[in-house]
Parts: structure tokens; sequence; C-alpha cells
């Protein structure tokens, strides 16, 4: 194994090509294999609506959107905001920040949307 000098200065051990290769290849296959799930897990769900609309049993779930947009941005703005607090604690303002400010803006925008939307409704019902 060849030494290589860190980040701190310390001489750190360079892995072998076959944990390289081995490491790289794992997101690829949970990539791959997460598609297969949500596949199988859509066309299933489309096989048991056909089949309960053909016996006649079929009832429409509505879906609402503002409890979704509410849901989804309050997740979203917790997991950003924490992703982006331990990025700066690990590596200051870099390129990993980002990380943390994608999915924290993401789900501003869809607590912003949340709000915008209760208040249009609530103006249209007077």
């Amino acid at each position: 194994m060849k030494k290589e000098t860190g980040e701190r200065g310390a001489k750190m051990p360079t892995p072998s090509t076959a944990a390289q290769v081995i490491v790289s290849i794992i997101p690829i296959v949970g990539i791959v294999m997460g598609c297969i799930v949500i596949f199988f897990y859509l066309f299933w769900n489309y096989k048991l609506k056909i089949h309960m609309i053909d016996k006649g049993i079929y009832t429409r779930v509505p879906f609402d959107l503002d409890i979704f947009s509410l849901l989804s941005g309050i997740v979203l703005c917790i997991l950003g905001l924490v992703l982006m607090i331990s990025f700066l604690i690990i590596d200051g303002f870099s390129y990993g920040a980002l990380g943390g400010l994608i999915p924290l803006s993401i789900g501003l925008s869809l607590l912003i949307f949340f709000i915008v939307r209760s208040k249009i409704s609530s103006k249209n019902a007077r």
C-alpha cells in the first residue's frame, strides 16, 4: 500500500483498487434497487386500482395540496436547517453548505405557498 499525505500532514494508506470499486458500486446498486421497488409499487398499485374499478368498489381518495405543502415544507425546512448547521460546523462556509441550503429553500418556498394559498382561499370564502 502506498502512503499519501493527508489533509493534516499525517500519512494515510491509499485504499486498494478493489475497495474503490466496491465503494463506487454500492450507491449504484442502491439506486437501481430503489428504482425497482418504486416501479413495482406503482405497477401493483395500478393493477389494484384497475381490479377495484372492475369490481365497482373503487373510491377516489382526494389529494389535499394544502396539507401536503405544509407537511413537506416543515420537514424540508427542518432537514435543511440541520444539514446546513452540521455542514457549517464541519467544513465552515464551503460548497457543502449548499447540501443544506437547497432543502431549506425548497421547504421555505412550500411554506410560503401554503400561507399564500390559505390566505387566497380564506378571501374567496368570504
